[in-house]
């Protein structure tokens, strides 16, 4: 960051530069986090209109696709969900930069997709900065129970990632990969 630079912290944010969370980025995580409470509670009160309760929450949200509360994220529109995913209780999405989940995924409960930074020296951390890089995850992709998806990895399609795996580089397409880091077993 420098003097010059006149854009928002939330621009920053949006661009993929540090930022500092000012009260507009605070102000856009508290309603998120109502509309993801109101979501939650239409779904516990078997209304009709959950799944609009959840596009609201979103930034895209395809046919044919349910994400189980609670459903943790910091903004909710920087999350896309493609066609018949499912997503298990307690999903955590801090989509501070862009998630992109494909068609066909099943993640299950607990999972982390993480796409925060904060700074490795010590003073621009104590000074609250904070970057982000995407995610994406591919088509058809199977992410176990608690899994964690660090920030800026891409999963190929068809891809597996057992339970408790914490993603730390990017996954090719067609692999079984597990532990922590997580590494690939076996191709499928």
């Amino acid at each position: 960051m420098t003097d010059e630079d006149t854009r928002t912290q939330y621009e920053r944010m949006v661009a993929g530069d540090w930022y500092e969370a000012d009260a507009q980025i605070q102000e856009l995580t508290g309603a998120a986090q109502a509309r993801a409470e109101r979501f939650a509670q239409a779904v516990k009160d078997g209304d009709d209109d959950a799944v609009d309760r959840l596009r609201e929450l979103l930034g895209s949200l395809v046919e044919d696709t349910w994400i189980r509360p609670p459903l943790y994220v910091d903004y909710g529109v920087h999350l896309h969900v493609g066609a018949r995913t499912f997503a298990n209780f307690g999903l955590v999405a801090l989509d501070v930069a862009p998630i992109h989940i494909g068609d066909d995924v099943q993640i299950g409960p607990n999972v982390q997709l993480l796409t925060p930074i904060h700074p490795v020296d010590p003073e621009p951390r104590r000074n609250k900065l904070e970057a982000a890089k995407p995610i994406t995850i591919g088509n058809n992709v199977w992410l176990g129970g608690g899994a964690i998806v660090c920030p800026g990895v891409t999963i190929g399609d068809n891809t597996v990632v057992g339970a408790g795996a914490v993603v730390t580089k990017d996954l090719p397409a067609n692999v079984v990969a597990v532990g922590n880091p997580a590494r690939v077993i076996k191709e499928i």
